[in-house]
C-alpha cells in the first residue's frame, strides 16, 4: 500500500482528491492537512510514503517552504505537487525545494494515480506543460530568468519598489537594479511595468 497525505486549504478539493484516490486498491490516505505547517507535522507523524502538496495555503507557510522542510529529513515521504499554477516562478520554487513530481488540478485521474506510483517509487512525475517549461529553459538558458530573477519580478509585478524588495529578500538596492537590468534584457524591454507584462504573457510569473 502506498501512503498518502493530502496538504491542500480547501475542503472540497481534499474532499475530491481523497474519492479519487480511494478507488485505487493500492491506495491508502492516512491524512489531510489545511495548512503548510500542517502538513510538515504530519509527514512526521503518520509517515506517508507520498505528501501531494498544494502550492497556496493563504496566511502561513507556503507549500514550497513546506516541501523544503519535508524532504530536508532522512527518510521522509517524496513530495508531490498538486497545483492549479504553472508559472515559471512556481515550478522553480517546487523543484527546488524538492519536489518529486509537479502536476496541475486537470489532470485526469488515471495520471494522478501514474504520477503517486512513480513519486512513492522515487521516479520524477511532470505534467506535460510543465516538462515543456523546463525544457524550454534547458535549451535557451540564456534567455531564461534566473529563480532570483524571477523574485524579484514577482515582487515588482505586487508593486514594491526597488527598496521593498531588497528588504524583502535581503538584498542591496544595487543588487536589485542589478537584477532588473538582466530582466529587461532578457525580456526585451526597458521599464518595469513593461517587464511585468512580457513575463505575464510568457508564464514567467502568476497573473
Amino acid at each position: 500500500m502506498i501512503r498518502l497525505l493530502i496538504a491542500d486549504d480547501h475542503p472540497i478539493v481534499r474532499s475530491g482528491l481523497r474519492a479519487v484516490l480511494a478507488a485505487e486498491p493500492d491506495f491508502e490516505v492516512v491524512g489531510e492537512a489545511a495548512s503548510g505547517e500542517r502538513a510538515v507535522e504530519l509527514a512526521v507523524t503518520l509517515a506517508p510514503d507520498v505528501v501531494l502538496m498544494d502550492l497556496r495555503f493563504g496566511p502561513g507557510m507556503a507549500g514550497a517552504q513546506a516541501t523544503r522542510e519535508i524532504t530536508a529529513r532522512a527518510g521522509g515521504p517524496r513530495v508531490l505537487v498538486l497545483t492549479t499554477y504553472d508559472s515559471d516562478a512556481d515550478i522553480l520554487a517546487a523543484i527546488e525545494a524538492g519536489a518529486t513530481g509537479y502536476l496541475l488540478k486537470d489532470a485526469d485521474p488515471a495520471d494522478l494515480a501514474a504520477a503517486v506510483r512513480d513519486a512513492a517509487a522515487g521516479r520524477s512525475a511532470l505534467a506535460p506543460a510543465v516538462a515543456q517549461r523546463l525544457l524550454g529553459r534547458l535549451r535557451s538558458p540564456g534567455s531564461a530568468l534566473s529563480r532570483r530573477e524571477t523574485e524579484v519580478l514577482d515582487l515588482v509585478a505586487a508593486g514594491l519598489s526597488n527598496q521593498q524588495i531588497s528588504k524583502r529578500l535581503f538584498l542591496s538596492q544595487a543588487t536589485v537594479k542589478s537584477h532588473l537590468v538582466h530582466i529587461y534584457a532578457k525580456l526585451g524591454v526597458d521599464n518595469r511595468t513593461a517587464a511585468v507584462a512580457a513575463a505575464r504573457e510568457r508564464g514567467l510569473i502568476r497573473p
